[in-house]
C-alpha cells in the first residue's frame, strides 16, 4: 500500500506542472484579442531592443501599435514587463515554457497572432533586421487584418447610408403587444 501510495504521489507531482504549462501563459489570455510582440534579450542595452523601443516611444507607430492590438512582452535579463508594466517571474517563465524555446543566439523577436499561431520569428543577426515597419506589414497581410478591416468599413457603412426621417415627419413609434386572451372557460360536468 505504501509503494501504490508514493507511486501515485511521484505521478502527481511530475504530471501537475506539465498540465498546468499548457494554460499558464500570459498570451494565452491575450487569444483572439491581441497580438503579442516579444522580444527576449540579455540586456536592456540590446541594440535589436533599444531600436524596436525606440520606435515603440515614437507617437505616430503609437497609434499603429494601437489599431493592430499589439501587447509588447518584452524579457530583459530574465525579467519581464508587458507594455512596460513588470511581469511576475511567474509569468515570465510561463511566457518562456509556451515559446518551447530551444538553445540558439539572443536576441529573439516573436509576433504572435490572434489565432495563437507564431507569425514573425527571428534570432540572433536575423533580429537585428527586424524593425516596427516589417511588424506593421506581416500583421497588415494577415487574413485576420483584412477581415478587421473590412468589418470596420461595413459597420461605418451602414451609419452614413441610412436615411434621415425628413423634417416635419412623424417617426414610426413601436406599437404594444397585444394583451394575450384567456382561454374560454369550459363547463364543469
Amino acid at each position: 500500500m505504501l509503494i501504490r501510495s508514493l507511486t501515485l504521489t511521484l505521478l502527481l507531482a511530475v504530471a501537475g506542472p506539465l498540465f498546468a504549462a499548457d494554460n499558464d501563459s500570459p498570451i494565452a489570455a491575450d487569444m483572439g484579442r491581441a497580438r503579442p510582440l516579444i522580444v527576449i534579450a540579455q540586456s536592456t542595452a540590446d541594440p535589436v531592443w533599444l531600436n524596436l523601443k525606440k520606435s515603440l516611444d515614437d507617437p505616430a507607430n503609437k497609434k499603429g501599435v494601437a489599431d493592430r492590438n499589439i501587447k509588447v512582452y518584452t524579457i530583459l535579463s530574465m525579467s519581464g514587463q508587458l507594455d512596460g508594466k513588470d511581469m511576475g517571474q511567474q509569468d515570465t517563465m510561463a511566457l518562456l515554457r509556451s515559446l518551447k524555446l530551444g538553445a540558439g543566439a539572443y536576441p529573439k523577436v516573436f509576433l504572435v497572432g490572434k489565432d495563437g499561431e507564431t507569425k514573425l520569428s527571428a534570432s540572433g543577426d536575423d533580429a537585428k533586421a527586424i524593425d516596427l515597419k516589417k511588424i506593421f506589414d506581416t500583421i497588415d497581410a494577415m487574413p485576420m487584418a483584412e477581415k478587421e478591416a473590412a468589418a470596420a468599413a461595413a459597420a461605418q457603412a451602414p451609419a452614413a447610408a441610412e436615411p434621415e426621417p425628413a423634417k416635419g415627419a412623424k417617426g414610426a413609434k413601436p406599437s404594444k403587444p397585444a394583451k394575450p386572451t384567456k382561454p374560454p372557460e369550459m363547463p364543469n360536468d
